[in-house]
């Protein structure tokens, strides 16, 4: 479901089930997963988040999601927030290597990294919520509009379109792109190119920097 390695400072995460669409389950395996990073960030260190073929996420899994009621319901949006807000202040340099298609959730998930190359031949990054009818909450929207100008959110947003790697640097959802066989390489070396600056400072900054999406993502606003 999720696979955790280290090579030297990087934290390699995997995505490696299929379209990764996110559940319950799926949910308690990430949380697990970067309370393992958290645990061990001290010296040099990073994190890179993938997933393999088709498919960074295809979001939620939407059959399963949707029929959770009441307290099931009510702990499945919290732990997608924490998720959020934890990647967000991993007090670590966090690359996302997109290496398919992050549509929705998904989407949100590789825009809570600090930075993200996508894979330069096939794949798009998609706010689908507008197609698949599903409403995103302030906090995520609040991320969203902190990672692209305000027209690019609007656009995102209100028409769903699908940004392949080109587009979506033009647009801010992507820092750069790389062949299928070179993504992660780029990503990890992006990654290490941060991993030696102080930690202290480096996760205060990041704390700062992500101050008010952090508050949402907590429910403190």
């Amino acid at each position: 479901m999720i696979d955790l390695r280290r090579d030297g400072a990087i934290h390699v995460v995997t995505l490696n089930q299929g379209p990764n669409v996110i559940d319950p389950a799926w949910q308690a395996r990430m949380l697990e997963v970067l309370g393992a990073v958290e645990a061990d960030c001290e010296g040099d260190a990073g994190l890179v988040l993938t997933g393999e073929g088709k498919f960074f996420s295809n979001g939620l899994n939407v059959e399963v999601v949707m029929g959770l009621q009441g307290e099931d319901a009510k702990r499945f949006g919290t732990s997608m927030m924490e998720i959020m807000r934890r990647l967000l202040l991993l007090p670590v340099p966090t690359v996302a290597a997109i290496n398919g298609h992050a549509f929705a959730a998904g989407a949100f998930l590789a825009l809570a990294c600090d930075y993200r190359i996508m894979r330069e031949d096939r794949g798009w990054i998609c706010i689908s919520e507008v197609d698949a009818g599903v409403p995103i909450s302030a906090p995520m929207m609040n991320l969203l509009k902190a990672k692209v100008s305000p027209q690019v959110a609007r656009d995102a947003v209100l028409s769903g379109k699908r940004y392949a790697a080109d587009d979506a640097i033009a647009a801010g959802f992507a820092d750069g792109k790389a062949a299928e066989g070179d993504l992660v390489a780029e990503a990890k070396k992006l990654a290490e190119s941060l991993a030696g600056k102080e930690r202290r400072i480096f996760k205060t900054l990041k704390r700062t920097l992500h101050a008010d999406i952090g508050a949402g993502l907590s429910g403190e606003r």
